[in-house]
């Protein structure tokens, strides 16, 4: 449908691209000229847009980035990006054409699917890159730190590999007890201690996810990997907020469609959830659980209007919600603001975690695709 979804639905998400801009500009300042910067686009560019994400990151001063899968990888390769591109689940042999084909870096963990992408390069005439991910206390995937040293000799053995990397991932980094964290640090640098001792050191090391990059330089290596920072959020409230300022890009915006006047004792939505206690207006929106707006929201979230917050009352509908605005003069077609700022309030992608006991991270990637992106400040 293309431009025509815009005019027909009015819901819509809001991506400030100089947010993004100023955020990296941020991560630049912390970590030095000499580090390189991951940028981590997976799942959609954490609902942001992967591709739009990926070529501002890049002309921001990204060179490399970061997905989940390879499809993520191929679509950004199909939208004309060129730079490195790490698939971070671990490679599968029934991957290993698309991953030589569309020139993705991989993550191996096993044998048998390096075997494979070897096979692979060699039939192709191409010489695909991988990174090792080394499971130094995450305890998700990766080869045991102990045997990372062994395991990497055991691929220098096949042919038509280029040995790009090694990585691991931090499990507590985000808290404010960084004794683990330090703990995984120990056990990646005595990896790097003994394949530098086997002449085995790899062009790329990484360590560092957001939390990390603010709290934990010794975790930077050559190269880091910001993901939810990278969107203006931080990874928790236990990092140092102070270190680095972060700006939001994200806004989640939609019109009123239909209001009336109700007495008091009027009921709303599926199972008479809301009341109207007195005589108010009700606003409906058409937006709901089937956007990401999701049910468990209902009687909790608020939304702004003209720049003041109203309940959303009554169960969330699948495609509908119900805003009671009180006597405030609200119009139809008038803009609601569900997550971002209207002159001096702001409702946080934190504050909708918070309602649903969940993480900024999950708020801003459960929002659907039936609400367009749309970008600001292009250029």
């Amino acid at each position: 449908m293309g431009r025509y979804r815009e005019l027909i639905r009015p819901v819509w998400v809001e991506i400030d691209l100089s947010a993004i801009r100023h955020n990296l500009a941020e991560i630049r300042r912390l970590v030095g000229p000499d580090v390189d910067i991951m940028a981590v686009v997976k799942a959609d560019a954490y609902g942001h847009g992967a591709v739009q994400i990926a070529k501002v990151a890049l002309e921001s001063g990204a060179k490399w980035l970061g997905v989940a899968l390879p499809e993520e990888g191929i679509a950004l390769r199909e939208a004309g990006i060129t730079a490195p591109i790490l698939v971070f689940s671990p490679l599968q042999t029934e991957q290993v054409e698309a991953m030589v084909r569309f020139d993705l870096t991989s993550t191996i963990c096993l044998l048998e699917p390096a075997v494979a992408l070897s096979r692979a390069a060699l039939s192709a005439g191409k010489k695909p890159s991988y990174h090792v991910k080394i499971d130094t206390g995450m305890g998700r995937i990766g080869v045991p730190a102990e045997e990372a040293v062994a395991f990497i000799k055991k691929l220098q053995l096949l042919p038509g590999l280029d040995y790009g990397g090694i990585y691991s991932h931090l499990a507590t980094s985000d808290e404010r007890d960084k004794e683990y964290a330090k703990y995984q640090i120990k056990r990646f640098n005595k990896v790097i201690v003994d394949l530098k001792a086997e002449g085995l050191f790899p062009a790329k090391a990484h360590l560092a996810n957001s939390a990390a990059i603010i709290d934990l330089p010794l975790a930077y290596y050559n190269m880091v990997r910001p993901g939810i920072m990278l969107y203006g959020m931080y990874p928790s409230s236990e990092v140092d907020l102070e270190k680095i300022r972060l700006k939001p890009a994200f806004s989640l915006k939609t019109k009123v469609v239909f209001i009336k006047k109700v007495p008091p004792g009027t009921a709303v939505s599926y199972g008479r959830k809301y009341i109207t206690a007195k005589e108010t207006t009700i606003a409906t929106v058409p937006i709901g659980y089937a956007d990401g707006w999701s049910r468990l929201l209902s009687g909790k979230a608020e939304v702004l209007i003209s720049g003041k917050r109203f309940p959303v009352v009554g169960a969330i509908c699948m495609d509908l919600c119900m805003v009671d605005v009180g006597d405030e003069p609200v119009e139809i077609g008038q803009e609601v603001t569900l997550i971002g700022s209207q002159g001096s309030e702001q409702i946080t992608v934190e504050e909708i975690g918070a309602h649903l006991g969940t993480i900024n991270y999950e708020v801003v990637c459960m929002i659907s695709d039936r609400a367009p992106r749309r970008y600001l400040n292009e250029n």
